[in-house]
């Protein structure tokens, strides 16, 4: 018999052969699109940061003012009567912090400086109350932004009057009817008031008043009794101009505000990515979500600059891979900016440590506040063991006394009075500066606390 025959060896030819799939490799050119589309949208959301970051953090003048047109012209028409026209002028801007006395002033001097011929002669002083703390620091202050160190010199000044006097002759350019315009920009004006004899504020009020150098003197400040610590003859040389900001808007106003700070300009350079955020962001003011957290931080302050660093903390979330903004991102925002400091410090004391502060909060509604020592938060402690006959709390007393001092240093437990050497100080009186409600609910995310703590910090006064 014949062996069967063997399978060729040869292939087959490639036209029956069955076709391999390969993997499909990107070509060059694809990976050159991918590179520049990511590169495009890392610079795109690098540009929404700065721009967000500047509206934000910064308070530049390029923002938007709301709520202040009639301010706004009221300030820039007296500004203008001094630098265009050579009048002296006064005025206060008042209003409560936060409520846009910087950013109006800002607004008003920008765009003050776009005109050519204020921009060429304005001279700017700007001086602050937690600065220039008294008359000789603000004159040197005064002297140094002026640019005129050089002509005072060693010159010595019989008075305060006399040296500022000289420095204004100093501007002239020739005649009375040339001098430079000068405005002096005095923020927390109610320190200035202060000051002895009030010397600063009566000679600026005094030239503003006189037919000398054209002055105009803006002070902004939150004291609505502003005129009240004036003395009678700085106060009889005043204008008694007064401007007046108050967040006067409703919610619905605050709503229009909120999507104003995160639109993105129409000038922004990507047209595509611009319009999908502000869609966006359109989106998120609809949300009953984002209405909830914008609603209770109006119902706590319609100050601006806390929508400003609610905003600011839910932009930072923004990524190349998270681009828009999300409601879920304004509610962590939300809860950061909420966060009580001394609750997160509760959270990271010892187990001692928060059986002495229950303690102290039970002293306190004992005692309805009144103050105590560590003798009888000792005391309480004991009680606390004794009645729960738990071993595990039972530390000796210099143990309970470096927690105590430790809770001292926290500032969670603050001395009436500065401690003496001879003094003890198991009776130094002390206050506990917080509440109960900040116990409870530092207690409620404390981790792994003890059942029986718990119960003894919401017990009621009747197991005393």
């Amino acid at each position: 018999m014949r062996p069967p025959p063997r399978p060729s060896s040869a292939r087959a030819p490639a036209s029956l052969r069955e076709p391999r799939m390969q993997p499909m490799k990107p070509s060059a050119m694809s990976k050159r699109k991918l590179r520049e589309s990511s590169g495009e949208s890392a610079e795109c959301i690098s540009q929404v940061q700065k721009i967000l970051r500047e509206r934000f953090c910064h308070h530049c003048a390029a923002g938007k003012l709301f709520g202040m047109e009639q301010q706004y012209r009221h300030l820039l028409e007296l500004l203008k009567r001094t630098t265009v026209h050579g009048e002296s002028n006064s005025a206060l801007v008042i209003g409560p912090r936060g409520s846009g006395k910087s950013a109006l002033l800002n607004h008003v001097l920008k765009d003050l400086r776009e005109v050519e011929q204020v921009r060429e002669n304005l001279l700017e002083v700007h001086l602050n109350g937690l600065l220039q703390t008294n008359d000789n620091v603000a004159l040197k202050e005064i002297t140094r932004q002026l640019q005129l160190e050089n002509v005072v010199g060693d010159k010595v000044f019989g008075s305060f009057a006399e040296n500022l006097a000289f420095l204004l002759e100093a501007l002239r350019k020739g005649d009375r009817t040339s001098s430079c315009p000068i405005l002096f920009v005095l923020d927390e004006f109610d320190l200035f008031v202060h000051h002895k004899n009030q010397s600063l504020l009566y000679n600026l009020f005094d030239i503003s008043q006189s037919a000398q150098t054209p002055v105009t003197v803006i002070g902004l400040t939150c004291r609505q009794d502003i005129l009240e610590l004036l003395e009678k003859r700085v106060k009889s040389r005043f204008s008694h101009r007064q401007i007046y900001l108050m967040n006067s808007f409703d919610f619905k106003q605050y709503m229009k505000i909120f999507k104003k700070q995160l639109s993105l300009p129409a000038e922004f350079p990507d047209e595509s990515f611009a319009q999908k955020w502000n869609n966006n962001v359109q989106h998120l003011s609809e949300d009953r979500t984002v209405q909830g957290v914008l609603q209770n931080l109006f119902q706590h302050t319609k100050d601006l600059r806390s929508l400003h660093l609610l905003l600011m903390l839910a932009s930072s979330a923004v990524t190349v891979h998270h681009p828009l903004l999300t409601a879920a991102d304004l509610q962590e925002a939300s809860r950061q900016h909420s966060t009580d400091s001394k609750a997160n410090i509760v959270h990271g004391l010892s187990v001692l440590e928060i059986c002495l502060i229950i303690a102290m909060k039970h002293l306190n509604e004992v005692y309805d506040g009144e103050p105590f020592n560590f003798q009888m938060v000792y005391n309480e402690f004991q009680k606390f063991i004794q009645r729960k006959a738990h071993s595990m709390y039972n530390f000796e007393k210099p143990v309970v006394m470096k927690a105590f001092e430790h809770l001292l240093q926290l500032e969670l437990v603050q001395p009436l009075e500065r401690p003496s050497a001879r003094a003890q100080r198991e009776f130094l009186l002390l206050k506990l500066l917080l509440d109960s409600s900040q116990i409870m609910e530092a207690l409620q995310v404390y981790p792994n606390c003890p059942t029986d703590v718990k119960q003894w910090a919401t017990s009621s006064l009747s197991w005393l």
